[in-house]
């Protein structure tokens, strides 16, 4: 039942997923404990999700604890192919997806994951409950509920919500304290410039890099930016985050401005076209676009293209828009993912988080089947803590407790000074 590039690629598969294993302590700790309780026997779960070595831990985790699984990719570029062929070849598991695929494939093979009529979905982006409330409503009657990964995901999901077109509980694992303080922050920071600099090599100290959004995204980002010897410019249309930016010790300006300064623009704000040919035409000769939002909506390829006078691949995921002028301007990744596209996603230490949340979730709504009402949920917070403690646990570390009369200093008002 599934649909890869090449089954060859297996044996590499199945070796990267077992270095992935080495490093997700605490998903492997909840997948342990899943192949001994079974929550999931009997359902099918479809999921939407990267193809990549760490989500094929969670594949096998939730496999492990009954469920049938059927996943497809949820960005073009974003599958391992060698992954997907070793999933492929597992038991209890159907894979639908290849890197490169085509818009017609991309939406088939979200209906391949729909045809199997899933209990609970898994999306990382929202296409997959998007394109189930469109056209198979009837499907809604038998779905516990679903799970989102990314924050373009939960905007969209709000959306919904407020049309109340949302007819199933959703639960916003992005909004987990272990997901975008964690994967968001630290884990697209580092990837970003890991697929940037497997595209171009290119020297980011004494660049100025601008950073397009200043959320957990955009804040990790520039982060790394400003640690690899970076200037960091970010721009922002929000004011507190603007404000946030600047405290941080980062020149904040309207794009206007930053078009013409910058050497490297990276775009994490999950909104479209926040690089227009307006700005490209103030670019310098050799800037660098990439985009680490979802969507390859936050660059105007499009308008890039109708501007220059020719393009080329000049690298590895790496085109060259050539301007009448003379001037280049090169973009990575082709302004999908670049961590993704160009390298290989978030490191799975980070994954481990954000797949406790998807597993966890999951099994959330199995435990509230029929009492979770349509709309938009955020786990308990208790269940941030689990996670918190199973990944301090796997990196071999321990915390205090408090003690009794801590405890009661803390939940008392009557002592003050």
């Amino acid at each position: 039942m599934s649909s890869i590039k090449d089954q060859s690629l297996a044996p590499q598969g199945r070796l990267n997923l077992e270095i992935a294993e080495k490093r997700m302590g605490a998903l492997m700790k909840v997948r342990e404990r899943f192949a001994k309780e079974k929550p999931f026997k009997g359902l099918t779960i479809g999921m939407a999700l990267h193809v990549t070595k760490e989500t094929g831990i969670l594949v096998r985790a939730l496999r492990d604890g009954g469920a049938y699984v059927a996943i497809t990719g949820c960005n073009p570029l974003s599958t391992q192919d060698d992954v997907a062929a070793a999933l492929a070849q597992e038991k209890g598991v159907s894979v639908w997806a290849y890197k490169g695929e085509s818009t017609k494939d991309y939406y088939k093979y979200l209906n391949e994951v729909i045809k199997t009529r899933p209990h609970i979905t898994i999306d990382d982006g929202c296409d997959l409950v998007t394109e189930i409330h469109r056209k198979h409503p009837a499907l809604l009657k038998s779905l516990l509920g679903g799970c989102e990964e990314t924050t373009t995901g939960i905007i969209r999901l709000l959306a919904m919500e407020r049309d109340k077109a949302l007819k199933i509980p959703m639960i916003a694992v992005n909004d987990n304290k272990t997901k975008h303080l964690m994967d968001n922050y630290y884990g697209t920071g580092q990837s970003t410039f890991d697929g940037i600099l497997r595209s171009t090599n290119l020297l980011i100290a004494g660049k100025i890099v601008v950073v397009l959004g200043y959320g957990s995204c955009g804040k990790g980002v520039a982060m790394r930016a400003k640690g690899l010897g970076a200037q960091v410019i970010v721009t922002e249309v929000d004011n507190f985050a603007a404000l946030q930016a600047a405290m941080d010790g980062h020149r904040v300006m309207k794009m206007e401005e930053a078009s013409g300064i910058g050497d490297l623009f990276i775009t994490v704000t999950g909104n479209l076209r926040v690089i227009r040919p307006e700005h490209m035409k103030k670019m310098k000769d050799g800037s660098v676009l990439a985009n680490s939002g979802h969507f390859d909506c936050e660059i105007d390829l499009a308008g890039l293209k109708k501007m220059s006078r020719k393009k080329r691949r000049v690298r590895h995921y790496l085109d060259e828009y050539q301007m009448p002028s003379g001037r280049v301007i090169y973009v990575a990744g082709e302004g999908r993912l670049v961590n993704l596209a160009s390298a290989e996603g978030h490191p799975s230490e980070v994954m481990s988080l954000s797949f406790c949340g998807q597993a966890l979730a999951c099994e959330y709504l199995v435990k509230h089947r029929g009492k979770l009402k349509p709309g938009v949920i955020t786990l308990p917070p208790q269940i941030d803590d689990y996670i918190s403690g199973l990944q301090l646990k796997a990196m071999g570390m321990h915390i205090d407790t408090l003690t009794a009369e801590q405890k009661k200093y803390l939940a008392s008002w009557e002592e003050g000074t």
